[in-house]
């Protein structure tokens, strides 16, 4: 029979120093208001990709597409770029976050990468701490660990990602988040095994650095453990638009200071196109409302379209009206206008970085291995948003 060794916790941390955070920035200063207001430098973007696959690209062209666009946004100033974890989707290559984070780091130079996220009921703790630390080894001070509890997959795919027999479920997911800071930290873990004794434990043997860990969710659930536990905390705004006030609200009221965070710290998610119209964005925005019309609708989802098949296909009238729920719910607008609504976002949630996934597709004599309008939506949003120093 195998070892009961459960890893030894300690909830009691350190609080950090509030002179600066993890990722160099200065992490002191006086929190805002509820009624202030974000001003034009302060405010950072960053990019959330599912890796779309569209029609007649192979995943090597889909990936490529996402380094170049991981290059764009390296290039204008984004903070971070991070990636979903998702699987058995013929529309969506990102299904291994570790892997394609090592990809995009070697091909950037300053942008922080990361997991948006992990997906901690399909992996074992030790291993999510491993590979995050080889990948802190190889970008340090570039490399985030977004960790979520959802499957990402439907109950056949998540059953086979469980085959071992682990599972993170309400109960067990908070310590498995504990589990995996405390191996990443360079003291790493004591497992307590029969007969009293103790094996030290660590992801990696001697680490100069640690990823920053983030909580993604979209629940109080999550805004309460991410305030219980100290980390910096992901709303996914881009679900559904419904209930970011009170996650905020409470991730904010009830926040415990830590190693990981001397204060809240938190960032949105929003999906957006922007163009140099909104006709235009709109109809680059149609394919991908249309795949999220078929996912939701329990019909089979191929290929992402192209602009012109989309523009082409006759959906349901529930799946219509699905689609014109959802555009109120994106931005999708010509280039300042998007600018201005995302602005007016962070203003009204009180925060100082939005996380953009940019949900344009493409025309179809477009570079099969490049995503045109997905990376004019990254750079029309940064000229009018980031600041010039930050843009170059």
């Amino acid at each position: 029979m195998p070892l009961s060794v459960p890893i030894r916790r300690s909830w009691g941390r350190k609080v950090a120093s509030r002179s600066c955070d993890r990722e160099g920035g200065w992490n002191g200063r006086r929190r805002r208001g509820v009624g202030s207001r974000v001003s034009a430098r302060e405010l950072k973007l960053s990019v959330l990709d599912l890796i779309p696959v569209r029609t007649g690209q192979r995943s090597a062209d889909a990936v490529a597409a996402t380094t170049a666009l991981a290059i764009a946004a390296d290039d204008a100033g984004y903070t971070r770029y991070w990636l979903a974890e998702h699987h058995n989707m013929a529309s969506v290559a990102s299904t291994n976050p570790p892997v394609l984070i090592g990809v995009l780091a070697a091909r950037t130079t300053r942008i922080r990468v990361g997991s948006g996220g992990v997906m901690l009921p399909n992996h074992a703790p030790l291993v999510i701490a491993e590979q995050f630390a080889a990948l802190e080894a190889s970008a340090p001070g570039r490399i985030d660990l977004g960790i979520g509890r959802a499957p990402g997959s439907d109950p056949v795919i998540s059953a086979l990602l469980q085959s071992s027999g682990h599972t993170s479920d309400v109960d067990t997911f908070p310590n498995n988040v504990t589990d995996i800071i405390k191996l990443l930290s360079p003291d790493g873990a004591a497992l307590s095994l029969r007969g009293g004794q103790t094996y030290p434990l660590r992801a990696t043997p001697n680490a100069d650095g640690v990823p920053t860990v983030w909580l993604l969710g979209s629940s109080d659930y999550s805004a309460r453990l991410a305030a219980k536990l100290g980390l910096p905390y992901v709303f996914a705004h881009h679900f559904s638009g419904e209930g970011t006030a009170e996650a905020l609200r409470l991730y904010r009221s009830q926040f415990q200071p830590s190693e990981d965070a001397a204060e809240p710290r938190t960032l949105l998610t929003a999906n957006v196109v922007a163009a140099a119209t909104a006709e235009e964005a709109h109809a680059l925005a149609l394919p991908q409302l249309q795949q999220m019309a078929r996912l939701r609708t329990g019909e089979r989802m191929d290929a992402l379209p192209t602009v012109e098949e989309a523009a082409a296909t006759t959906m349901t009238a529930a799946q219509d009206a699905m689609i014109d729920r959802m555009r109120g719910m994106w931005i999708i607008d010509e280039a300042d206008a998007a600018a201005r609504r995302l602005r007016e976002l962070a203003e009204q949630f009180d925060v100082d970085e939005i996380m953009v996934s940019p949900g344009a597709s493409a025309h179809a004599g477009d570079p099969i291995d490049r995503s045109p309008a997905r990376e004019s939506t990254v750079r029309l949003l940064a000229e009018r948003l980031l600041a010039p120093a930050l843009v170059g």
